[in-house]
């Protein structure tokens, strides 16, 4: 027998990756047959290098993608990097290196780790979103966007820090100071920043939610994130300006008592008197943040403007609030307050002494909460003792007729600021001339690159390079300014997809030919996380490029697979500040990465959370070492027709259960079937080559080696993936077999009685069977198992050895048992 503490599984990894290389074995070519294309959600290249989330999350896609290599698709199984953004941009400065020389550095280790993997992707068609022949395309796609008003200019609220001199993101925001300066307050600033018009697409985005094969819980999530809601709007008079109010409850509009105005609107100011300015000024500086899930946990706040509004239907002067609570970009950025009717309004009511009138017929006691619910209306002339449903029908009606207000369809989804006052991102291509106005960089002109040379640590990087900030007008040729905004990375990872059909085109973004082929995705896999920004914005891309003329599809991606997390040893969440990361590459050359990949794949279905363990990276270590040794020692010959049975059987659910990404299951059938193999003394060679390949996806190393040891010259990774033979498939056998294995348990349960109460220990078995089934008990298998002498009778045999009538508790399936 071969020394399995000798298998030097690092040197046949490098082996068979060196041969995939050379042979170009995962390099598809357009067209022919059947096309599949499997993508995982591409990295970000951080310098901490690949974590185990990662590499399950590869590991996950690689065998899919092997999968269905085999089952004979032509199979596009690209990687790329996520490149650009903040977090390389803060590590490079920490680190007192360029952002690009910090990243290259940090691309090339996650080459490294992931091809010790053994991953099949096809890395001639790697990508970089940080290279120029990348970005130039998101530039080449901005313009287009500008060209067809997808894109526009506006002001906004953003987080200014005073000593950085720089905008900041929303995540660099903590407890409403700097993440570089905690002794600095975050101010709200309006700036002119580049938006997006994603909301055109809001409609089209959750028509076609429905139609994903994703899960229902990322569904439910981008549904609630574009959160359709039918309404009306009212004109509210404001100093002899009209003013836009969206509102899903019309049937209280008689209850309205107050307005809240964003802290972030644009246009505050406007309406704020002279005498409440320092008021407003104050307060403002307490609302330090833009985010979101920031404000949604803030105490409900605001303070008086000053300026009242004329309620359109009753003629009452409304005073207004600016509020912490209101989002600038929803609606138009004012709410109705109706504080006998909304919870958030009656706490403010309370809060700073504002009226409370209730509208709506309610048993509960108004001076205590709000009553929220649908009822007769009341205290509303003209509509009263109407139920509410009918009421909003009227009051909008009335509105419409009185040309202040009209039923509306309103998004929670925004459009997409795309903005970054940041070095590391593409440039955005605009130039500002004080002749023109703003002006597009001319295509022919494109890329504008990143300058290198630039200054970090005080205002936006790229001001402090002339060269790359004085440009003349290309519509006068007068002195200009270059925009020196970046785009948002999610920009950058809204198409990638798309130019991985067609990397090295530098004449287009892609070729549609190859663009119509390969798309769209047909398995795309990663987190839950990315349901609300990448995959909402990726699938606004896709449609947007549509109407543009770019493609013919609808949606990028078909199938979505959400992976598990993978927790350390104490529990949590694998993370470096928690100092619990196991680094994929160290285990890779200790266990090898076929132990690895089978660990990743085998302890948890991969759409659930999983528990990093020593013990059971070493389990699966003995296993894959195990049936190397066993299917590389047994010996050629026939197979039985039980092994025959449980060979098919296992490719027929091995073939299922990879389909259904539900590996862990599959694998549970290769380990019985190895312990089917131990029990027999030889195997068809056919048999052997089928069990090989359907092995080879989990441990593609290992199945090359063995491959080639039985005197292929193929690479399995290529061959095509066994068909299961039903007519071998005998569920009779199986349940013979099943009658054999609890007969066994039954034995052994009756002996360890007898030991503990008699103190003895049987040499002989007896066996009392019904007639028919007298041969499905194989006595030699259970003598060996046992140890002991075993007889079998019928239990209507007259010449039976039977002292103690045991055969009369013979049942069908159950023999009866008799020791002594």
């Amino acid at each position: 027998m071969q020394d399995i503490k000798k298998l030097d599984f690092q040197k046949i990894e490098k082996k068979w990756q060196s041969k995939w290389e050379k042979k170009k074995a995962f390099e598809p070519k357009v067209g022919g047959k059947n096309k599949y294309y499997v993508l995982e959600m591409f990295p970000y290249p951080s310098g901490s290098g690949l974590h185990m989330g990662h590499a399950f999350n590869y590991t996950l896609g690689d065998i899919y993608a092997r999968f269905k290599r085999m089952k004979g698709y032509n199979v596009l199984y690209p990687m790329g990097y996520d490149a650009f953004g903040l977090p390389a941009e803060n590590a490079a400065i920490k680190e007192k290196t360029h952002p690009k020389k910090y990243t290259q550095k940090a691309i090339n280790n996650f080459i490294k780790q992931q091809k010790s993997l053994g991953l099949s992707y096809d890395w001639t068609r790697i990508l970089k979103t940080c290279d120029p022949e990348y970005y130039k395309w998101n530039q080449y796609f901005f313009l287009k966007f500008y060209e067809n008003g997808l894109v526009y200019r506006k002001k906004s609220a953003v987080n200014y820090c005073a000593k950085c001199d720089t905008v900041l993101a929303n995540e660099q925001v903590h407890d409403g100071k700097c993440w570089r300066h905690s002794d600095t307050e975050v101010e709200i600033k309006q700036l002119e920043q580049w938006f997006i018009n994603t909301t055109k697409y809001a409609e089209e985005l959750l028509k076609e939610i429905p139609n994903l094969n994703w899960p229902e819980r990322i569904k439910s999530m981008q549904k609630n994130w574009i959160g359709k809601s039918e309404g009306t709007e009212i004109t509210f008079k404001i100093n002899n300006t009209d003013w836009k109010v969206f509102t899903t409850r019309p049937d209280t509009i008689f209850g309205v008592t107050f307005l809240v105005i964003s802290a972030q609107h644009p246009q505050l100011m406007s309406i704020v008197t002279e005498k409440q300015k320092n008021h407003v000024d104050t307060f403002l500086k307490m609302a330090r943040s833009t985010k979101q899930e920031e404000i949604d946990k803030l105490e409900k706040e605001g303070v008086f403007t000053g300026s009242y509004a004329l309620h359109p239907l009753t003629g009452e002067k409304i005073p207004i609030y600016a509020g912490n609570f209101v989002v600038a970009e929803y609606g138009s950025g004012m709410v109705m307050a109706v504080p006998a009717h909304d919870q958030r309004d009656f706490d403010f009511a309370k809060k700073y002494n504002l009226p409370i009138k209730q509208v709506i017929k309610s048993k509960e006691n108004s001076i205590l909460k709000a009553y929220e619910g649908s009822g007769q209306l009341i205290n509303s002339e003209g509509f009263n003792e109407l139920f509410s449903e009918e009421a909003k029908t009227h009051i909008t009606k009335a509105l419409e007729y009185k040309q202040l207000g009209k039923a509306v369809v309103q998004y929670k989804l925004r459009d997409w600021l795309v903005s970054r006052q940041r070095y590391w991102g593409t440039p955005i291509p605009m130039i500002y001339c004080k002749e023109c106005g703003i002006v597009p960089v001319e295509e022919k002109s494109l890329p504008v690159k990143l300058p290198d040379k630039v200054k970090f640590g005080k205002g936006n990087p790229l001001t402090t390079n002339s060269s790359f900030l004085k440009v003349k007008c290309p519509k006068c040729n007068s002195p200009a300014r270059r925009e020196t905004d970046t785009m948002d990375t999610f920009f950058d990872s809204s198409w990638y997809y798309l130019r991985f059909t067609d990397n090295k085109n530098n004449k287009k973004p892609f070729e549609k030919e190859k663009v119509s082929y390969w798309m769209s995705v047909d398995q795309y896999i990663g987190g839950a996380e990315h349901a609300n920004m990448h995959l909402i914005y990726a699938r606004f891309f896709t449609k947007a490029l549509r109407d543009l003329g770019f493609l013919s599809i609808n949606e990028p991606f078909m199938k979505l697979f959400n992976q598990g997390m993978i927790h350390g040893e104490d529990g949590h969440v694998m993370s470096k500040s928690r100092g619990n990361v196991i680094d994929p590459l160290e285990i890779t050359k200790k266990y090898g990465a076929d132990t690895l990949r089978f660990f990743l794949v085998s302890s948890a279905s991969p759409d659930k959370d999983s528990l990093w363990s020593k013990e059971g990276i070493e389990g699966s270590l003995r296993f894959v070492k195990k049936l190397y040794t066993i299917l590389s020692e047994i010996k050629i010959g026939s197979s039985s027709v039980k092994l025959e049975h449980w060979i098919n059987k296992t490719i027929k659910n091995v073939t299922s259960e990879i389909e259904g990404m539900k590996y862990n299951t599959a694998l549970i059938n290769v380990r019985r079937l190895l312990e089917k193999i131990e029990e027999e003394k030889e195997i068809k060679k056919s048999d052997l080559l089928s069990i090989i390949k359907i092995i080879s996806p989990v441990t593609p190393h290992i199945a090359e080696e063995l491959w080639e040891k039985l005197g292929k010259k193929s690479l399995v990774s290529l061959e095509q993936w066994p068909k299961a033979d039903e007519s071998k498939i005998s569920e009779e056998l199986e349940a013979q077999e099943k009658i054999q294995h609890q007969t066994l348990d039954d034995i052994k349960n009756i002996i360890k009685i007898v030991q503990e109460k008699q103190n003895k220990n049987p040499e002989k078995i007896y066996l009392y069977a019904i007639p028919k089934e007298l041969s499905v008990y194989n006595i030699q298998y259970l003598e060996s198992k046992l140890d002991k002498k075993i007889k079998i009778f019928a239990v209507n045999d007259p010449n039976k050895y039977d002292p103690e009538n045991k055969s009369q508790k013979a049942k069908p399936g159950k023999p009866g048992i008799y020791l002594e």
